[in-house]
C-alpha cells in the first residue's frame, strides 16, 4: 500500500494575490490553475521538487474569512526545508518575507520563522545532516 499527503489547504483572501505571493516572492511552482465555475478555481501550488503542494483555498463565508491568517492559532503551520537557508533567508527578505526572529541554529537545523502574506507562520529550515 502506497500513501501520501499530496496537497493541504491553505485558507487565502484572493487567488491571484496569493499565487504571486508563493510563486513571484517565494519561488514556488504553479501546478493547477483551474476555473471551476461560481469564481472557485483549483490552485496548487508547490516548491520546486517537492512531493506535496499548497491547495490555495479562496475563502467561502465569514468563518473561513476569519481563520485567513490564523489557521493554526498563532502557531507555526509549515515548515519550509531548504538545502541552502542562507541563500534563501536572503533571496526571501530582499523580496520583501517578514521574518519574526533571527536565524537561529537548533539541534535540529538552522532556521528562522516568517510570516505569508496574509500572517500565517513558517519555519524555514536548513534540517542539520547527521551521519
Amino acid at each position: 500500500m502506497n500513501r501520501t499527503i499530496a496537497s493541504l489547504a491553505l485558507v487565502v483572501a484572493d487567488y491571484d494575490e496569493a499565487i504571486a505571493f508563493y510563486v513571484g516572492t517565494l519561488g514556488f511552482s504553479l501546478l493547477d490553475d483551474t476555473p471551476l465555475g461560481d469564481g472557485k478555481r483549483w490552485v496548487r501550488v508547490s516548491p520546486a521538487g517537492s512531493g506535496t503542494a499548497l491547495l490555495l483555498a479562496r475563502a467561502d463565508g465569514p468563518e473561513q474569512v476569519a481563520h485567513i491568517g490564523n489557521q493554526t492559532g498563532g502557531r507555526v503551520f509549515l515548515f519550509l526545508e531548504t538545502d541552502d537557508f542562507a541563500r534563501d533567508h536572503a533571496q526571501f527578505s530582499a523580496r520583501g518575507v517578514r521574518f519574526l526572529e533571527a536565524p537561529r541554529h537548533e539541534a535540529y537545523g538552522t532556521v528562522a520563522v516568517f510570516e505569508d502574506l496574509y500572517g500565517n507562520r513558517w519555519d524555514l529550515i536548513e534540517p542539520k545532516r547527521f551521519g
